[in-house]
């Protein structure tokens, strides 16, 4: 019988994201593809050091305890074959459960996102980021990774995922308005239509899954912890908390922050992961927690 994955929330995830290979993208860059093929062979037992991502892949793993499986890893990768044995190795060296791969010697990634049903896409490749919200899946360009040495050994009790709210969970309908007309014409909009749910953004059916997933768990036994971290303030913050009720899910905290820096609260958080699609936010964000920025869906 085939491996399913319909009942999983399933990660896609590029080696850059999961760990630090900037040195040898620096080979690629500068030298080419046989200069990389050849770094990479030459140094395939050298295990990599965590990147931004690794410490939400390793508490995606407290989804996965005993007989039950609920989410589904996978290396989406533009390294070869060939070339992909140092990110093997690595990940079977920090003990990642971690068995699949798509690996396209560098192909497009977007094809092959809902082949493998694919919910959430991480990668350091803006290209690939871009094609990939394009064709509707949620997906964030990992920044660089925090000032603080990721600690592979550090213990995960609870996944952790913070979202900002326009232009990520919800679409950026009403962040046009501010940017075009104010903030003054911005807050008539939103009192206005305080009871219209707001329309979806890329991440939305994300969320939705996380909400079935959590629904799953009593309360104190809870794996995943949400958090929506808004520059929304009163009374903006009526919209949203009847579009969350719409769709039926419950955000366990959330932080309308009108205009109060936002990393500060996601380190209090201790998010795993920070999504926006501003790099105002996501450039201090990624500095204290891991960060992946979200960009503007391109229509056709």
């Amino acid at each position: 019988m085939p491996f399913d994955l319909n009942d999983r929330l399933v990660v896609g995830i590029s080696s850059r994201a999961l760990f630090d290979l900037e040195e040898a993208n620096e080979v690629f860059e500068r030298e080419g593809l046989p200069a990389y093929r050849k770094y990479q062979r030459e140094h395939e037992n050298d295990v990599l050091r965590p990147g931004t991502a690794f410490p939400l892949v390793k508490a995606l793993h407290n989804l996965n305890l005993g007989d039950r499986r609920l989410t589904e890893v996978i290396v989406m990768s533009k390294n070869s074959a060939d070339t992909s044995l140092r990110i093997f190795n690595s990940i079977e060296k920090y003990g990642l459960d971690i068995s699949r791969a798509a690996l396209v010697s560098g192909a497009s990634i977007a094809p092959y996102l809902s082949s493998f049903k694919t919910d959430l896409f991480l990668s350091a490749d803006e290209e690939d980021v871009q094609e990939a919200i394009n064709a509707g899946f949620a997906a964030g360009t990992i920044c660089s990774p925090t000032e603080q040495p990721i600690d592979p050994d550090a213990p995960v009790e609870q996944i952790r995922i913070a979202f900002d709210g326009d232009a990520v969970i919800f679409s950026d309908e009403s962040e046009q308005i501010y940017k075009e007309k104010g903030i003054e014409a911005f807050t008539e909009h939103e009192r206005e239509n305080a009871e219209k749910p707001l329309p979806e953004g890329p991440f939305a059916k994300l969320l939705k899954t996380i909400s079935l997933v959590q629904s799953q768990f009593d309360f104190e036994e809870m794996p995943i912890r949400t958090a929506l971290v808004t520059a929304r303030n009163a009374p903006a913050h009526e919209r949203v908390i009847r579009t969350l009720r719409e769709w039926g899910v419950n955000i366990d905290e959330a932080f309308f922050l009108g205009g109060i820096e936002k990393a500060e609260v996601l380190r209090s958080f201790g998010a795993h992961i920070f999504f926006d699609d501003q790099t105002v936010h996501t450039g201090p964000a990624s500095k204290l927690v891991p960060s992946a920025r979200v960009p503007v869906r391109k229509k056709r």
